[in-house]
């Protein structure tokens, strides 16, 4: 329980409170993040060292380098369509677009055949992104969600920390019930606090499931990230192509809350500065993979970040970026490689689903 930092949002919160009464975790992270006038992404700068996080593609060039050379893959290993959609989903500052499209420049096919697409609901982060893509801005279309892309061709995809920012709902063992976590108010009338709600978990299996639980625990769904990857794999069965999530999360369904807030790279209450914080939680894995799973359609082996990018080659292209260079500008570079994919880093932190029609080989997720 804390009583946090006042925001605008903040007042609207408990106001809203008091009037209808405590908020699910759901509606609170969706007010959070993308209320019109207070959201974090509306009007907040988050990425880099500036801002409240750095993303992997922020990190080092190298990352989006080996998205780009995945997806080249891809598009040869889907047929060589020669139109297609490449399509990023919150693109954040556009660091990882511009990235995959030098890479996509050598190889002139792939480049010509793609048309891009960006789906992003601040117009803040749209200039960020316009400045970032450069001249290749005036080739994107950009769209408010998944329901404004094409549908006249196939659709290589990029989710790279997006389905960590989309809300969740939470759920509180007590007395032998699953009942909803809340956002209420204390008896003080002003402080934010966790309260359980009148409502229920309903799913039977994942309730048979977590039958040990203790008192206290808590469960997530991801309601929301599922439907827009079952949204999203029937698009792919419809028009062909591919996706591939990227993020952190865990790759088996179990009890435990990880909501969590971030406010200048540092871990804060998640009532601490409603709108001025990055509230994300943890993606289920196996509840992403199993709402993709449409056929003709299959969700790859769950790979670590780590091992995904090593099959890939990163030790190799990192050799090649710091040949030449002094022995500061290496030793960046052996950094940042460590942090993408050593253990205890980004390497399994972050995890890895590849989506694609069942006859497409996806290196490295299938045997060669």
């Amino acid at each position: 329980m804390t009583r946090g930092t006042p925001t605008p949002l903040a007042d609207r919160i408990r106001a809203l409170i008091e009037t209808a009464g405590p908020l699910s975790v759901c509606d609170y992270m969706a007010l959070c993040l993308a209320d019109p006038q207070h959201g974090y992404y509306m009007r907040a700068e988050p990425f880099g060292a500036g801002g409240d996080f750095i993303t992997a593609p922020e990190v080092s060039q190298l990352f989006g380098e080996m998205i780009g050379a995945w997806l080249v893959h891809a598009h040869a290993a889907s047929g060589a369509p020669k139109r297609f959609h490449l399509v990023e989903l919150g693109p954040g500052r556009g660091t990882l677009m511009a990235d995959i499209l030098r890479v996509a420049r050598l190889r002139p096919a792939f480049h010509a055949a793609a048309s891009l697409h960006l789906v992003e609901t601040s117009p803040r982060l749209r200039e960020v992104q316009k400045a970032a893509l450069g001249a290749n801005a005036v080739n994107v279309q950009w769209h408010d969600s998944i329901a404004g892309l094409p549908v006249d061709a196939p659709l290589l995809i990029v989710a790279n920390e997006f389905f960590d920012a989309l809300p969740i709902r939470q759920y509180v063992r007590l007395q032998g019930r699953w009942r909803e976590r809340c956002i209420g108010l204390a008896d003080d009338g002003e402080t934010l606090r966790f309260v359980p709600g009148t409502g229920g978990l309903e799913d039977a299996d994942l309730i048979a499931g977590l039958a040990g639980a203790p008192e206290g625990a808590v469960v997530e769904t991801q309601p929301l990230a599922n439907a827009l990857m079952q949204d999203l794999a029937t698009r792919l069965a419809a028009q062909g192509g591919v996706l591939l999530a990227i993020d952190y999360g865990y790759g088996r369904t179990a009890a435990g809350d990880t909501l969590q807030a971030l406010r200048r790279h540092e871990h804060v209450s998640v009532f601490e500065a409603p709108g001025l914080c990055d509230l994300t939680a943890h993606v289920n894995f196996e509840a992403l993979a199993r709402a993709a799973n449409l056929a003709p359609l299959r969700p790859r082996r769950l790979l670590g970040q780590g091992e995904f990018l090593l099959a890939l080659g990163l030790l190799e292209r990192a050799g090649q970026l710091g040949a030449g260079k002094s022995e500061d500008d290496r030793e960046r570079i052996r950094g940042e490689v460590e942090r993408l994919a050593a253990p205890g880093q980004m390497g399994d932190l972050f995890k890895v689903l590849a989506v694609a029609p069942d006859i497409v080989p996806l290196m490295p997720f299938d045997p060669v």
